[in-house]
C-alpha cells in the first residue's frame, strides 16, 4: 500500500521569523506525526537554515522549491543541489506551473533538474499539469501525458521520485477538481508510467494531486485510489489547515 505524503509549499511567502513560527506551530500541532502519511515544508530559499533547525529531529521532512541543473558556476539567482543537501532537504520540487508559466521552464529543463537532484541522492517532486484552455480543449490527457514521458526521459529509477498533478487552472483560485476528475487524471498518469516502467513501478509511484486543496475537499479527494496526497499551496500558510489536511490523509 502506497504511503500518503503530503507536502506545503509555501512559495514567496513569509519571512524568515514568520516561517520559523508556522513551523513550530505545525510541529507543535502534529506532536509524534502522523502515522501512514509522509509530511514535508517547504519554505522559501531564506527560511531554510531556520526552519530547518525547527524540524530536524521531527518526522517532518524539509523540502526545496526548485534546483539547478549545474553542480555550480555562474548562474546568479540560482541554487544547487548540493547546497539544498547542505541544509538538510529531503526533496525538492520541480516543474511548478509556476515555474513554467513565469520563468521559462519547459519539460527538457524540468527533466534535467530532476535527473541531477536523483543523481545526488535527494528525492523529487515533478509537477505536471494542464492550462484551463487545454482542459476545455480536450487535452489534458495528451498535455500530462507528454509532461510524464518527457519529464522522465532517461530515468531508470522512480524510486526517488513523486509526481504531483496540479490543474494550472485550480492553483490559487480556490477552484477545485472534482475528487472524479482528479482522480482520472491520477489513472491516466498511472497508466502512462505502466506502460514506460512496468506494472510494479506504476503500483509504488506516489502521485499526489495539488491545486486549492483544502481542510473541506482534503478527504474526500484522499480517498480516491489513484491519489496519495497533496501538494498544498495557500492552505499550508495557515498551521491549523495544514495540519488538518495531513490528517485528512493519515
Amino acid at each position: 500500500m502506497r504511503k500518503k505524503i503530503v507536502v506545503g509549499n509555501w512559495k514567496m511567502n513569509k519571512t524568515v521569523a514568520e516561517a520559523s513560527e508556522l513551523a513550530s506551530a505545525i510541529l507543535e500541532q502534529l506532536g509524534n506525526g502522523i502515522v501512514g502519511c509522509e509530511v514535508g515544508i517547504a519554505p522559501a530559499f531564506p527560511s531554510l537554515t531556520e526552519v530547518g533547525k525547527i524540524i530536524e529531529w521531527s518526522d517532518i521532512r524539509l523540502v526545496a522549491q526548485n534546483c539547478h541543473y549545474q553542480e555550480e558556476g555562474a548562474y546568479t539567482g540560482e541554487v544547487s543541489v548540493r547546497m539544498l543537501e547542505s541544509l538538510g532537504c529531503a526533496y525538492v520540487i520541480v516543474g511548478h506551473s509556476e515555474r513554467r508559466q513565469y520563468f521559462g521552464e519547459t519539460n527538457q529543463t524540468v527533466n534535467l533538474r530532476l535527473r541531477k537532484a536523483l543523481s545526488e541522492g535527494m528525492q523529487v517532486i515533478m509537477c505536471v499539469g494542464e492550462t484551463l484552455e487545454e482542459r476545455e480543449s480536450g487535452i489534458t490527457e495528451r498535455i500530462v501525458t507528454e509532461q510524464v514521458r518527457e519529464g522522465l526521459k532517461d530515468v531508470g529509477d522512480l524510486g526517488g521520485v513523486v509526481l504531483a498533478y496540479e490543474p494550472v487552472w485550480a492553483i490559487g483560485t480556490g477552484k477545485t477538481a472534482t475528487p472524479e476528475e482528479a482522480q482520472d487524471v491520477h489513472a491516466s498518469i498511472r497508466a502512462t508510467i505502466q506502460d514506460m516502467y512496468g506494472d510494479l513501478p506504476a503500483q509504488h509511484l506516489r502521485i499526489q494531486y495539488g491545486g486549492s486543496v483544502k481542510p473541506s475537499n482534503a478527504a474526500q479527494l484522499f480517498s480516491m485510489p489513484d491519489i496519495d496526497g497533496g501538494l498544498i499551496g495557500g492552505a499550508s500558510l495557515k498551521a491549523n489547515d495544514f495540519v488538518a489536511i495531513v490528517k485528512a490523509a493519515g
